[in-house]
């Protein structure tokens, strides 16, 4: 690896984040308080209507649901698309409550517009 080259640049994502960075990345103090600033920003610029029901937000890049937590105990519901399959399955192992689907967005969502 070149001096000051990001290691995600090293392999595609879905090879980098295998099992152990994909655990590494979610046990990791740092990222976690990244994770939940960055998704607190991002639902304040979202300025989702404040009417007590719950929204369905689309997580892209969602990783092992870091952002989805946050965005689960706002009161939302969420869907995470990521590449990574071990990304995912942390996730899935901690009981995240977002709907997770690998998905590759180089390739497009295939979903319907509006749904989200």
């Amino acid at each position: 690896m070149v001096h000051g080259e990001r290691p995600e640049h090293t392999a595609p994502p879905e090879v980098f984040y295998d099992s152990t960075e994909a655990r590494k990345y979610t046990t990791s103090t740092r990222i976690i308080q990244i994770q939940e600033e960055l998704t607190e920003r991002a639902l304040e610029l979202l300025a989702l209507p404040e009417d007590g029901q719950p929204k369905l937000l689309l997580d892209l890049g969602c990783g092992s649901g870091l952002s989805g937590e946050t965005i689960t105990e706002n009161g939302h519901h969420w869907t995470g698309f990521d590449i990574s399959p071990s990304m995912l399955e942390v996730a899935a192992e901690r009981e995240v409550e977002g709907d997770l689907c690998q998905k590759d967005l180089g390739q497009g969502l295939g979903i319907r517009p509006g749904v989200y």
